[in-house]
């Protein structure tokens, strides 16, 4: 009999960022996760991606509080929703390992299983400095065949965290975030557009942000919103608002991820040739290593 031949990597992918408050309870945030994971379904996508830490909250005194038995079992509920409603998701959780806490992203496939996990390279706020270390990898893994990188807020602003994956292969860069700081610096995030700068036009990949709104319980921080999904020429596909939870979405047409800008860095200038391989080599080999 003939052999039928494998199925090749889609031609689009259908993307969900979700835009949530930032300093909220453990409890509620499992809820709107569970929730936002089912209507995302609902509406076609076949990614939902939420912001950084969005299980456990970004705000520290909330985070040191928790047990890692909460942590864990929120991390099964975000699972079993994925599951139920047949979908990827991207999840966020700070938790604590033997030396300090990691900043994490969770890859879950569409069985509820884990099939990745990127730890934050760059530390941003005085609290994370304080309770967290990074990671020592950079991310590379499969969506549906599909190649995709991750990075975690600061991280978007040390470009070879995400352009060596996207010389390695990766196609779509998926970006939780929480950009929370006092409320002038904020505000001169927003109006000088230094909260999160679309990679496009230097990779020439999909660039997909979770960002959060909201104030701490002492009201002395906020964050930026306008999460956004841009294509691999930097134009708009959807955005959010500065202040208000919400969940946007659009189509990939992966064919415009050609990674031009990318590849282009292989070739010039020439004595850096070798170096780039090598880069790419490491990032493919450290891939599937555990966030440690």
């Amino acid at each position: 009999m003939p052999q039928t031949a494998e199925p090749g990597p889609p031609e689009s992918l259908a993307v969900a960022c979700v835009q949530l408050h930032w300093a909220k309870p453990l409890a509620r945030n499992v809820e709107v996760c569970v929730r936002h994971i089912h209507e995302a379904a609902a509406e076609g996508c076949r990614v939902v991606v939420f912001p950084e830490a969005n299980l456990t909250s970004y705000h520290f005194p909330t985070v040191t509080a928790l047990s890692p038995r909460e942590v864990d079992a929120a991390l099964d509920a975000a699972c079993e929703a994925a599951a139920s409603a047949g979908i990827w998701a991207i999840v966020g959780t700070i938790r604590e390992t033997a030396d300090r806490y990691l900043n994490l992203a969770h890859v879950i496939d569409p069985g509820g299983r884990i099939t990745y996990e990127y730890a934050k390279v760059m530390m941003a706020g005085r609290d994370e400095q304080r309770w967290c270390r990074g990671g020592d990898k950079l991310a590379l893994f499969e969506i549906d065949g599909v190649l995709c990188t991750l990075v975690i807020c600061r991280d978007g602003r040390h470009p070879e965290l995400y352009r060596i994956p996207a010389m390695a292969g990766a196609q779509v860069l998926f970006h939780p975030s929480c950009s929370s700081d006092e409320i002038e610096a904020v505000w001169w995030k927003r109006t000088s557009g230094r909260a999160q700068q679309p990679v496009g036009p230097t990779t020439a990949i999909f660039h997909c942000v979770a960002n959060t709104v909201g104030q701490d319980p002492g009201g002395k921080q906020t964050s930026s919103g306008a999460s956004f999904i841009r294509d691999p020429r930097g134009l708009p596909l959807a955005e959010a608002g500065y202040t208000q939870e919400e969940r946007i979405a659009a189509v990939l047409d992966l064919s415009l991820a050609d990674r031009k800008y990318a590849l282009d860095s292989f070739d010039h200038p020439p004595f850096l040739r070798a170096l780039w391989r090598q880069a790419v080599d490491e990032v493919r080999a450290r891939a599937g290593d555990p966030p440690v």
